[in-house]
């Protein structure tokens, strides 16, 4: 064997299973115990099918369930106000209109819930559901919706508002972005949402998740400047140069302290290590598998340390660090600089070195910190809805569009985070929010959140 193939069956030798991260063979799952039952009982004989005897006695019986929906019902809400005129001085007297989260309140809560849901949370576009909903009998204009989207996103500014105060309070946040195709007059632009994740439950902490989005035209390090403007604490973000202006010691209100994300250093060893890929992208060349493999393993006993120790205090996690982790990082820092002395600066594996030991201050920050994390998987999994829904609305339709859907993202990932059914709350919230004062907003924030059962009725109906 050559030492490539000699150090790849080490590699794999040292490899360890991690029993949670298994894949489980599927097995069919019960239906929920929560839905309604409907009993259809076959009627059965009344004789025996083999002597003909009438003398039967029940033994059990045997219960196959099938899943079944009620299709969806539309109603027209009346409210109606009655007048009334005084015979003794004439005065007409009438309650007051209720109140519409909307101009005109032509669609209830409930209804503007499942339509925000829908575009933001299951990335439907409004065209298809207006067709959806033409389908069903109730035609709908394409401008209308979008004019109810824009009026539900008005209506919740306040409470946007909070959830943004309640991120950048944060003692560290998860920084990514992601491309957004926008409609310009010739071709498509490519703009950016930027979400900034507060998740204090790796380590223990007791504030509740939440996740802010913004939306830009462009890649700029000037708007993760102007989005964390007042910010001061820890930032685990991706190796992008846009958030050095933040780091630097001369910044108001002091600098951020940077922490990098060890699955994108892991990524570009795995995908190099990938051989199957490379022989159908690079036919003909021979990957380089010793290096690469290692640093994988190498790595990967790092992050099997730090499942271990997710959800324990900041404290205990450190000191699981100190004690098992560091020497492994030690041992990986040693080994990645041993390789890079042998290897070509621009070849692809000294590149993926390159990236880790460039920056392996920030890289390893997390040693001396248990309130950062590893990776920076908690603001990528934020975005992820983004990345499924490019496929089903191709583009926003314009800057206002863009900021729109950043807006709603920020309260909908923000509900999902707290366990919270995001179409539930939002319609509850549309029904509540012009009858609170200012000083109990709080109160409909996803982890304050206690559905109001007064308007279940008209929610339901709408």
């Amino acid at each position: 064997a050559t030492e490539d193939e000699a150090a790849a069956a080490v590699a794999a030798a040292k490899t360890t299973t991690v029993t949670a991260f298994v894949r489980a063979r599927p097995s069919r799952q019960p239906l929920p115990a929560h839905l309604p039952r409907t009993r259809v009982v076959i009627p059965s004989t009344t004789c025996c099918a083999g002597c003909g005897s009438d003398r039967l006695s029940k033994l059990g019986e045997d219960i196959t369930e099938t899943l079944e929906v009620i299709p969806r019902r539309w109603k027209v809400i009346q409210t109606v106000r009655e007048r009334f005129a005084c015979r003794a001085c004439e005065r007409v007297s009438q309650p007051p209109a209720p109140f519409h989260v909307t101009p005109r309140g032509l669609f209830g809560a409930s209804m503007l819930a499942m339509i925000l849901f829908e575009k933001f949370g299951q990335h439907q576009p409004l065209n298809r559901q207006r067709d959806r909903y033409a389908h069903e009998g109730v035609d709908l204009s394409l401008s209308t919706l979008a004019d109810q989207v824009g009026a539900c996103t008005a209506a919740l500014k306040p409470l946007h508002r909070l959830i943004e105060a309640h991120v950048l309070t944060a003692e560290r946040l998860h920084g990514d972005d992601t491309t957004v195709p926008v409609l310009a007059k010739v071709r498509t632009d490519i703009g950016r949402i930027w979400t900034y994740v507060r998740d204090d439950r790796p380590f223990g902490g007791p504030a509740p998740p939440a996740a802010l989005f913004h939306y830009s035209r462009d890649r700029r390090g000037e708007h993760p400047r102007d989005h964390l403007a007042n910010y001061g604490g820890i930032l685990q973000a991706d190796a992008y140069a846009g958030y050095n202006e933040l780091f630097k010691p001369a910044r108001t209100p002091g600098a951020v302290t940077r922490a990098l994300c060890w699955a994108h250093a892991r990524r570009k060893f795995f995908v190099l290590a990938d051989v199957a890929t490379q022989v159908k992208r690079k036919p003909g060349l021979a990957p380089v598998v010793s290096p690469l493999a290692l640093a994988v393993t190498r790595i990967d006993r790092i992050f099997d340390i730090e499942r271990g120790i997710c959800g324990k205090t900041a404290d205990e996690r450190l000191a699981v660090r100190q004690e098992l982790t560091t020497p492994l990082v030690n041992d990986l820092e040693h080994w990645l600089r041993e390789k890079r002395a042998m290897l070509a600066r621009h070849t692809p594996v000294a590149v993926a070195i390159g990236y880790m030991l460039k920056d392996w201050t920030a890289f390893t920050r997390f040693l001396a910190d248990g309130r950062i994390c590893l990776t920076n998987n908690a603001a990528e999994r934020a975005l992820r809805g983004i990345a499924l829904g490019r496929k089903s609305w191709l583009f926003a339709g314009s800057d206002r569009g863009g900021q729109r859907a950043a807006f709603m993202y920020s309260l909908i990932v923000t509900a999902k985070l707290n366990d919270i059914d995001p179409q539930a709350w939002l319609a509850d919230v549309l029904a509540r929010i012009a009858d609170l004062p200012q000083n109990r907003l709080a109160e409909l924030l996803p982890w304050n959140w206690q559905p109001d059962t007064s308007n279940v009725p008209l929610a339901q109906a709408a």
